[in-house]
């Protein structure tokens, strides 16, 4: 089975059909695969103005290009749907196993259509497809329904992807869950499963992947592997803290956000650090995902037994400084409730946060907390329950909560509390101190999210040149530059953080070789570009206007304090030039001539 002999299954979940069908190479030429192939597949498929929840939404599980292959990180599948929380294209990366698993038994890409009349799972082995009956699953938590699973199959070597309690209840910031710690996260992709009544995918494969030139491609993975373990970012700072190993780094160049975006400077991190996992002896080891030299993830244990994968940087940031807590111990209990109720814990840390400066500041009545502990910038206690509530939809807050921050604080009056951009939660960065990471937050295609085009890459870290963060020269020629090389890694099945070690030419060199093909680095980029702007295209039909590409009005008041005092992000100098590099038209709308330049008119 070579990597371009690509299949696709598709699955009707109202009459349990399924077919068959090859994808064309020349296909694999234009978008090489996962988060690419993917999105043209759900592109010419939906209509753009599908509700999130209807069984007309479509719902993709796409392996990229190298996925399951002896490629450095080649572990990555993508989620591909209407976004229920923002109305955009989603587009969900995960690691782990259970993409690599997919990839091997046959497929490398699942299209899920129409809705089941019951709960049902589907075990999918050696291109064989069975729908089973999920009845006595729905309700569990996503570890259990793993177990009980891998029990019901017989084969402990299979792999699961669910959801839990938040995605069967529609919340709009569900995840789903893979490997029972790794997740497809944002833009409410679990929320799709559960309204088709899906509760989880097992796969089972054993099929082998071969090579045009097998010599030429283990000669050029080793090359790459070598590159990335001989990089001070993915051969020593990932491997020895994580991405916890930011913490200290962004909070000295204060771009920490903390208390809901009100700072960005948090004088508790020394507690919820890297290093503090380390030291208060939870870390046990690393763990890596399929094929991966850098092994960035963190096993945990707790005082109380609880193990677990993580927290992230993101996730502890989420819980930690941007709620004004630094109870590592909690921090680590509500990402492991997040994990098994099946939420995407940089919503849901977000997403209370904002309930704290609403109640802090007389917004939401003490009423609607019921029983439940006053939700207060420091509250370990109120980040553990409000967690727990929100992914069990319990009680009127729990419920809101669910929603995400922008429906949460609409609800209460307040939306500008709401830290968003598209009505997806911003990551662990204030963009008025990092003009370059701003705009990428403002213009990307799927809402607030670091990982499409990482700006804090050369803008705080240095890699593969040190930007100054608040410069604005060539900064949104850098954020095109990102975002396209991105997309390109996406549909690769490689992990972001390869990027640290390499470049445009090195994954080149990695296509190429994997499957024979002889496109030329400026050739791979317009792959990104072309998937950028299908992406964006898709968003303007589904009523995603530009005047959209905008961050939160927080953002353009200053700083009160850190390094950064006094900095605001200047969009709307940094916009106009972004896209006038992209080929749009000066509102932001894609004209015929650029669509017909990249096939997609």
């Amino acid at each position: 089975m070579k990597l371009t002999d690509a299949t696709l299954l598709r699955i009707n979940l109202t009459n349990h059909t399924s077919s068959e069908e090859p994808i064309d190479e020349e296909l694999l030429k234009n978008y090489l695969g996962g988060r690419g192939l993917a999105s043209k597949y759900f592109a010419d498929e939906v209509d753009p103005g599908v509700d999130a929840f209807s069984p007309e939404n479509k719902l993709i599980f796409a392996c990229g290009l190298m996925t399951g292959s002896t490629a450095p990180t080649a572990g990555r599948y993508m989620v591909i749907t209407k976004s229920p929380l923002t109305g955009t294209i989603a587009s969900s990366n995960s690691g782990g196993i259970w993409g690599a698993v997919l990839r091997k038994t046959g497929y490398s890409m699942l299209i899920i259509e129409g809705k089941s009349e019951k709960p049902v799972y589907l075990f999918i082995y050696d291109n064989n497809l069975e729908v089973k009956d999920a009845s006595h699953l729905w309700g569990k938590h996503t570890g259990e329904t793993t177990d009980i699973i891998l029990d019901e199959v017989r084969e402990k070597r299979a792999r699961v992807a669910c959801i839990g309690p938040a995605g069967e209840n529609l919340s709009e910031i569900a995840c789903i869950i893979n490997d029972k710690h790794r997740a497809p996260g944002r833009s409410g992709v679990g929320a799709v499963m559960g309204s088709k009544n899906l509760k989880a995918i097992a796969v089972k494969g054993s099929n082998t992947i071969d090579f045009e030139d097998k010599s030429a491609f283990t000669g050029t993975v080793k090359e790459k592997i070598d590159k990335i373990k001989q990089h001070p970012v993915t051969g020593e700072g990932l491997p020895a803290l994580g991405t916890k190993v930011l913490d200290n780094i962004i909070n000295q160049g204060g771009l920490y956000p903390t208390r809901n975006f009100q700072t960005s400077t948090f004088e508790g991190v020394e507690e919820v650090s890297g290093e503090a996992l380390v030291n208060k002896g939870y870390l046990k080891s690393n763990s890596a995902c399929f094929a991966c030299p850098i092994a960035c993830a963190r096993s945990v244990e707790l005082p109380n037994g609880i193990k677990m994968e993580g927290p992230e940087y993101e996730t502890g940031w989420a819980f930690g400084a941007h709620c004004g807590v630094n109870d590592l111990h909690a921090i680590c209990e509500a990402n492991y409730l997040c994990n098994d109720l099946g939420l995407d814990t940089i919503s849901a840390g977000v997403t209370i946060g904002a309930a704290m400066e609403l109640f802090e500041k007389g917004y939401l009545p003490k009423e609607d907390l019921e029983d439940g502990p006053e939700p207060k910038f420091g509250s370990s206690e109120s980040v553990v329950y409000w967690t727990n509530k929100m992914g069990r939809g319990e009680g009127k807050l729990g419920k809101l909560l669910a929603k995400g921050s922008w429906r949460m604080t609409e609800a209460y009056g307040h939306p500008e509390f709401s830290m968003t951009v598209k009505k997806q939660e911003l990551p662990a960065y204030d963009p008025r101190g990092v003009q370059g990471h701003g705009l990428q937050y403002a213009t990307s295609n799927r809402g607030g999210c670091h990982v499409r085009g990482y700006m804090i890459s050369p803008e705080v870290l240095g890699v593969p040149e040190k930007l100054d963060p608040q410069e604005l020269k060539g900064k949104p020629k850098w954020v095109i530059t990102f975002q396209d090389l991105t997309a390109v890694i996406d549909a690769a099945g490689l992990c972001l953080f390869t990027s640290f070690a390499l470049g445009l030419e090195d994954y080149t060199e990695l296509i190429n070789a994997s499957t024979g093909f002889s496109l030329s680095p400026e050739e791979v980029l317009k792959i990104g570009s072309r998937i950028w702007n299908l992406e964006r295209k898709f968003n303007l039909a589904a009523g995603i206007d530009p005047s959209q590409d905008t961050l939160p009005k927080r953002m353009f008041e200053p700083l009160p304090d850190g390094p950064q005092k006094g900095a605001v992000h200047q969009l709307p100098k940094l916009l106009p030039e972004y896209y006038e590099l992209r080929g749009w038209n000066d509102d932001g709308t894609i004209p015929e001539a650029t669509l017909k330049d990249y096939g997609i008119a």
